[in-house]
């Protein structure tokens, strides 16, 4: 079964109804029957998605080759214009524009409603016109509402919307189930190997933003000699695969791999996909989720572009706070866990994500917009539930200790000018010798290994003090409390970690200036009291109530609290290096950035759904600090047990002055001092230092 021929009986149960909503949506941009300024609105809606249900049926009846390259870039600006930051204040996208043309009282159900429209884009690519339909009806029933003599009630309005997606919701859900273990939805995977990588027009194919990123990123690979190509794939999948082995995991047990790349990098993708054929692995490819129902701008998607408007993205984050309730909570819960149910014995062969990642793009620093929707107190514990009620359907499927994963990261032209020395760069550290990094973390573990605590401080601006318990060792010629991370799920090399004990873990952490997921944080400062978040704060925003608002919701992940799941320490000074030389420090992604320094993680532990999955140290050593007092809980109430999110917050060594080693006899050894390392043997770790 190909991608089509899967589409089929979606398209089949619609194909009347698309018609009949064409037509229908077509009248809209003509007819008088709502007053203004519902009318203006209604029109540009549904000539939006009439032009989507044209270009669905011209690529899927022949025309795509009939354009030009400069054809579908047009295509594509007018697609996505309106919410650029050019334009985004004069658009129904924004819930600002949106509150002011039609009032409070509809302009954010209305706005809310626009954004899911205008997330339809690539599917209309992908030829999924059972979506098109379906919104496209969903569109007509709200204006027949105002059609009437009588303005509806805004609660009719939501409860449309809402019913909505209550009824649909077992569509939405079987589709992104299936993705995860279905390759005849090869869509993308067509992209990539059956695509001329040297025509460009093929960027457009996905429907997704493009800009001079994308197309300066193919043009750039598309020169690199093969044998550069080649090496970037070998070091993505066999990172993959030594994921595999160093956690004792059998990978012949599985059939799909999931990538998930960033548009722009298909020759890459290309080589990669053929790599991993060579393990018996099938590439599979989850949908996109930009839909309100599904989790707009949570940066779930699988192929990514340079979006047109983060600040877009922030103001419908949380959209479905329009109509979240507990019963839909329960009926997505149901619908997941029947359609897992469904595909069980073929959701087992799942394998985990090979993530390609890109860094370079300017930071964003968001504004608080206050026509957009925001969740209660109720809402937020409901996500939470959910969350983690989802993941444990999901790791009754597809086992937490049966899967592993790989993320590896380049920067994207708008790095700056200096990108092809900078990507060069990437690629250096990329492929460092995890020999040698093995070996000098071998020597900072043996010192951790003697201590009950360590101690963190910061220097200059930075105000962090902080002591982190450590899990007692008590068989140090067998066991270890950190892992060596080399270059296999997490590259770049760098970093030893743990899990800390909470108890005694206490002080203040504080960062003068950071990226996390994407955001901007001035001055994040958070407080430990037993290994649990107390208190915290930044400087983003005037008022203290939008400051501790915008932690909660994006750090905290709507938790009153986390505990610190993660203590590491980074060893990828070559990495810092790239970042000072190039001044591209508050542009290098988590994934880098976290071996720059010491990081600590809010969160979960590192192993979390795996902690009884034994982990042994290239030296044979069984690392076992794998949870802490929270994980635990799994023995008795599992939902009790995980926060699902896991964020590194990540001390640049130019903020820190010390880190010692505190013995449980009240001595004390330093592993850092002055921001360099002092434990012998580890001395090349300062060169790139200028030490």
């Amino acid at each position: 079964m190909g991608y089509q021929e899967f589409w089929h009986p979606y398209r089949e149960e619609v194909k009347e109804r698309f018609a009949l909503v064409m037509e229908r949506l077509e009248q809209i941009g003509t007819e008088e029957t709502v007053e203004e300024p519902f009318r203006a609105y209604f029109r540009q809606a549904a000539m939006h998605l009439c032009r989507l249900g044209r270009l669905e049926e011209e690529i899927y009846g022949g025309g795509w080759e009939n354009r030009s390259l400069k054809d579908w870039k047009q295509q594509n600006q007018a697609l996505y214009q309106e919410i650029t930051p050019k334009y985004y204040n004069s658009s129904y996208g924004n819930p600002a524009y949106a509150t002011a043309q039609l009032g409070e009282a509809y302009g954010k159900l209305l706005g809310l409603l626009y954004a899911d429209l205008r997330s339809l884009i690539p599917y209309a690519f992908e030829g999924r016109n059972y979506e098109i339909t379906i919104f496209g009806e969903l569109l007509v029933q709200i204006y027949n509402c105002f059609e009437q003599e009588k303005q509806p009630d805004e609660k009719a309005v939501q409860q449309i919307i809402y019913w909505f997606y209550h009824d649909y919701s077992e569509i939405f859900t079987e589709i992104s189930v299936l993705a995860q273990n279905s390759p005849e939805l090869d869509f993308y995977v067509q992209v990539i190997m059956e695509s001329d990588l040297e025509d460009l027009r093929y960027l457009y194919r996905y429907g997704a933003y493009i800009t001079e990123n994308e197309i300066k990123i193919a043009e750039f690979l598309n020169r690199m000699p093969e044998a550069d190509i080649q090496k970037m794939a070998d070091t993505y999948t066999e990172g993959y695969r030594i994921g595999f082995e160093v956690t004792r995991k059998d990978l012949s047990k599985k059939q799909f791999v999931d990538l998930r790349y960033p548009i722009g990098f298909e020759r890459m993708m290309r080589a990669a996909v053929k790599n991993f054929k060579k393990m018996g692995l099938k590439p599979v490819v989850t949908r996109i989720n930009e839909t309100s129902f599904q989790g707009r701008g949570n940066g779930n998607r699988s192929v990514e572009s340079t979006s047109p408007n983060r600040q877009y993205e922030y103001d419908h984050k949380s959209d479905r706070a329009a109509y979240l309730d507990k019963a839909l909570v329960e009926r997505r819960l149901e619908v997941l866990k029947t359609v897992y149910e469904d595909r069980k014995e073929v959701a087992a062969f799942y394998a985990g994500p090979a993530v390609v990642e890109t860094f370079g793009e300017d930071g964003f620093e968001p504004e608080n917009c206050p026509a957009a929707y925001q969740f209660d107190d109720k809402q937020q514990k409901l996500n939470v539930y959910f969350t983690s009620q989802s993941m444990q359907i999901t790791n009754t499927y597809i086992k937490g200790e049966e899967r592993s994963f790989t993320i590896i990261a380049y920067p994207i032209p708008q790095i700056g000018p200096k990108f092809e020395e900078i990507f060069a760069e990437t690629i250096k550290i990329n492929t460092l010798d995890y020999k040698l990094y093995q070996e000098m973390q071998q020597k900072l573990i043996d010192v951790l290994d003697e201590g009950r605590f360590v101690h963190i401080t910061g220097k200059g601006e930075n105000t962090t003090d902080l002591t982190v318990a450590l899990f007692p060792l008590e068989e140090p010629t067998k066991h270890t409390i950190f892992e060596n991370c080399v270059a296999d799920v997490n590259i770049p090399v760098g970093e030893v970690f743990t899990s800390p004990v909470l108890k005694g873990t206490n002080g203040h952490l504080h960062v003068t200036q950071v990226y996390l997921n994407g955001l901007k944080y001035t001055d994040l400062e958070v407080d430990f009291e037993d290994g649990m978040i107390c208190r915290y704060s930044c400087k983003n925003f005037d008022t203290e109530k939008e400051n501790l608002a915008f932690v909660k919701d994006n750090l905290l992940k709507h938790h009153n609290t986390l505990p610190m799941g993660e203590f590491a320490i980074g060893t990828n000074t070559t990495a810092y290096k790239m970042g000072v030389d190039y001044q591209i420090q508050d542009k290098l992604p988590i994934l880098i950035a976290e071996k720059t320094g010491p990081h600590f993680a809010v969160g979960d532990t590192c192993y979390s759904w795996a902690e009884d999955i034994p982990m042994f140290n290239p030296d044979g050593k069984e690392c076992v600090a794998r949870d802490n007092e929270i994980s635990r809980r799994r023995k008795e109430d599992i939902k009790e047990a995980y926060f699902n999110c896991h964020t590194d917050i990540t001390i640049p060594y130019d903020e820190l002055d010390q880190i010692t080693v505190l013995r449980q006899d009240g001595t004390s050894v330093d592993l850092i001092r002055n921001g360099k390392f002092v434990v012998p043997g580890t001395e090349p770790l300062n060169q790139p230092l200028g030490g």
